[in-house]
């Protein structure tokens, strides 16, 4: 199994502002053997919040090795004719380095009012739009009448690099997103989630992917990580804390690698162990620090724990 470690800047790109900030901390990541760099997906904002497929086809031209992925991706608030052309496009010209993982967004986002969809209708059209799209990424002459897509010989080009199109991704820890993964996901990538959740939730991936006659690979098992080094787990939660959505019925050191290398190490194993092995790490406290720690994570975690390149 393949274990990769890839970064997330955040919904708020921490402190990253202009530019040239952005691009150069960008370009840090691909020096410092970061396997992928991940962005996350929010339209309506107050904060600094990049539109994530213009962002990611700059990407896929500035740096020549380094995958890039969406974390995540809110589906329903897309026409998914239009975004199977766009993501078709850039895992075209990036030559197969894209890895869209989809949600169906937050409860409080603004998001779906400003498109016109109902939050109540956001799985079905999540549902639709997946089995459209890889349709569209797979066939020609097209026809789909569904209850809220319908289109007749529809053909788009250039097809996806990746046959068949690039492995759509499942986010979220509930209940349906675990069964929308076993039906029609690729892939599952969660956030806030316990070590003991992910073995549960792929247990049930596994289940739910039986019942409908697939298989999810075993090494599309993926987790998002808050992380922040320092000389104790204490001290690291003092200093990421404003960064952490918090869950009350859970300790926030369960869903968290926090603390001393070996602390931070050993967390990520516990995943492992539990059937994870692509690892989204979203770095906390703050930004003057932001660095320091990618540093670190490049020299105590991704260089002992992540396969070569040359075993992929």
């Amino acid at each position: 199994m393949k274990v990769r470690i890839g970064i997330t800047l955040g919904q708020s790109l921490g402190g990253l502002r202009k530019p040239e900030e952005i691009l150069d901390f960008v370009d840090r990541l691909e020096a410092l053997n970061v396997d992928s760099l991940w962005v996350s997906d929010r339209l309506v904002s107050s904060a600094l919040s990049l539109e994530p497929i213009t962002f990611l086809s700059y990407i896929a031209g500035r740096l020549p090795r380094m995958k890039f992925g969406t974390s995540t991706l809110v589906l329903p608030t897309r026409n998914p004719v239009m975004l199977a052309k766009e993501l078709a496009t850039l895992d075209f010209i990036s030559q197969g380095r894209f890895f869209p993982a989809v949600g169906l967004g937050s409860d409080e986002a603004q998001d779906f009012a400003a498109v016109g969809v109902s939050k109540k209708e956001r799985g079905r059209r999540s549902d639709e739009a997946i089995v459209l799209m890889r349709r569209l990424w797979s066939e020609d002459n097209v026809s789909f009448s569904g209850k809220f897509f319908s289109i007749e010989d529809v053909t788009i080009t250039p097809r996806p690099w990746q046959k068949g199109g690039p492995p759509i991704w499942i986010g979220g820890r509930s209940e349906a997103a675990l069964r929308r993964t076993g039906r029609l996901g690729e892939g599952w990538l969660v956030s806030g989630a316990s070590a003991a959740e992910v073995g549960d939730g792929i247990k049930a991936i596994r289940a739910h992917a039986a019942e409908a006659g697939r298989v999810v690979p075993e090494d599309h098992y993926g987790v998002l990580l808050p992380f922040y080094f320092a000389r104790s787990a204490d001290e690291a939660y003092e200093a990421a804390k404003q960064s952490l959505r918090p869950r009350p019925e859970l300790s926030p050191f369960d869903f968290t690698a926090l603390g001393r290398s070996e602390q931070v190490r050993h967390r990520i194993e516990q995943y492992i162990q539990a059937g994870a092995t692509k690892f989204v790490m979203r770095p906390c406290g703050p930004f003057e620090q932001w660095h320091e720690q990618i540093d670190m994570l490049a020299s105590e975690v991704i260089q002992p724990l992540q396969t070569p390149d040359r075993e992929s």
